[in-house]
């Protein structure tokens, strides 16, 4: 049970590392659109996004798929741009009016891409392990939790701006997914695979 509790905290750690701070990037990029009306919504592509990102942890851990990891540190910020670049040009449209499959299929991806990103380091600490699901869920129970704070943190901020400044939802979506494009540009290209 140990090891459970300690791979719940590397879940957690993993995503609230403000020293990586991809996966916070994409999670706020993410849930800018949606407001306290439409969490269950905002929930839903959450836990999408951690159950593909272990997916590809654990297909990496049992040596079914393994990925070129320039390519993935690439792909990381690409997520969060296109993420940022969508909320751009569908911000007037209500979060009740997306199209939640192509949400639910675009989060589906980038949370394999971000998966194969900690592949490597994850795979490392479990070649110790015999038994590999337990970690597996420790890891995804880490990371859904984290992920829930993020969200939550990003709706008050959507809240607490909204009210305080009487912004208007699709102003808030532009305002901050612009902010998100402006930190992710150079990730690009610190990452471009030359």
């Amino acid at each position: 049970m140990g090891n459970f509790w300690f791979y719940i905290q590397m879940g957690l750690e993993h995503v609230l590392d403000l020293d990586a701070y991809d996966h916070i990037l994409f999670l706020a990029a993410l849930a800018v659109p949606f407001t306290f009306a439409n969490w269950k919504k905002l929930l839903v592509l959450a836990t999408i996004f951690t159950i593909t990102h272990c997916a590809s942890l654990a297909l990496s851990v049992y040596d079914v798929l393994l990925v070129d990891v320039g390519l993935i540190e690439f792909l990381i910020p690409i997520t969060i741009f296109f993420t940022a670049v969508h909320n751009l040009f569908h911000a007037k449209k209500s979060a009740e009016h997306r199209n939640m499959v192509l949400y639910s299929v675009a989060t589906g991806f980038f949370g394999l891409v971000h998966g194969f990103g900690f592949s490597n380091y994850f795979k490392m600490l479990m070649a110790g392990e015999e038994e590999k699901i337990s970690p597996l869920l420790g890891f995804a129970a880490g990371i859904e939790f984290s992920q829930i704070l993020i969200l939550l943190a990003v709706l008050c901020a959507n809240y607490i701006i909204r009210s305080l400044f009487a912004v208007k939802q699709p102003l808030f979506t532009q305002a901050t997914s612009i902010i998100i494009l402006f930190i992710t540009i150079p990730m690009l290209f610190a990452t471009f695979p030359w």
